[in-house]
């Protein structure tokens, strides 16, 4: 079910989905009512009858968000359910997905639905993951997808659960988990998308697979990113 997060924005958890070499993974989406009455929906769930129902509640489905290459897997249902919806994507998501046919490109700029209501800034430099981060004025709330992970301690067992917390999956709070802190090739391209997030008046932070920050989030934000902004 939708739960609220924030004026205008709402969270969807999702059925856990499986991913290489066993590990499942928890899954969430957002959706933002904007200013017009419009739905914007990051990184979608599986969309069952009841999820519809309450995302049509919300208002008319306008734009639908792959934030990174890893968050597809339910696009193209979602596409067929709300043909008007215009989706966006990363420009390697084109390329691994030819046939979803996006409608416009992720960059830097937000598109004219969402200005000057929703900020974002791709995170570039990384040889494992990029990912576009956005930011809800209204909220206060920036949008992670999988740069920030944290998962419980028992999420896993055996030796996934030694690689997942080697991996820092499994710290104490959200943190960039380490196999992609070694993928970053261009740490000053990386720094500076870290650089713009940190000047947005962050107040809490989502991510697809982690517990929530509610609270502080600039400063969390600082601790997560230290070890690039050293």
């Amino acid at each position: 079910m939708l739960k609220p997060f924030g004026s205008g924005i709402w969270v969807h958890d999702g059925a856990e989905i499986m991913g290489a070499m066993g590990f499942h993974y928890p899954t969430r989406m957002v959706a933002i009512r904007l200013s017009h009455g419009g739905v914007w929906v990051c990184s979608p769930t599986q969309l069952t009858a009841e999820l519809k129902a309450a995302i049509d509640n919300l208002g008319p489905v306008v734009a639908l968000i792959a934030p990174n290459t890893l968050h597809h897997t339910f696009i193209a249902e979602w596409q067929s359910a709300y043909p008007a919806a215009a989706l966006f994507a990363l420009p390697q998501l084109q390329a691994k997905r030819p046939d979803l046919n996006p409608d416009g490109e992720i960059g830097n700029e937000p598109a004219g639905l969402w200005a000057g209501e929703i900020d974002q800034v791709v995170v570039t430099g990384n040889a494992m993951l990029t990912e576009a981060v956005f930011f809800h004025r209204a909220s206060g709330v920036v949008l992670f997808t999988d740069l920030l992970q944290n998962l419980p301690k028992d999420w896993y067992s055996g030796w996934r659960r030694i690689i997942a917390r080697l991996d820092l999956m499994l710290a104490p709070e959200p943190t960039v988990p380490r196999k992609f802190r070694m993928a970053f090739r261009d740490r000053q391209a990386a720094r500076a998308a870290i650089a713009r997030i940190l000047d947005w008046p962050v107040e809490q932070v989502l991510m697809a697979h982690g517990r929530p920050v509610t609270s502080n989030g600039q400063a969390f934000l600082r601790r997560a990113f230290a070890w690039l902004l050293l």
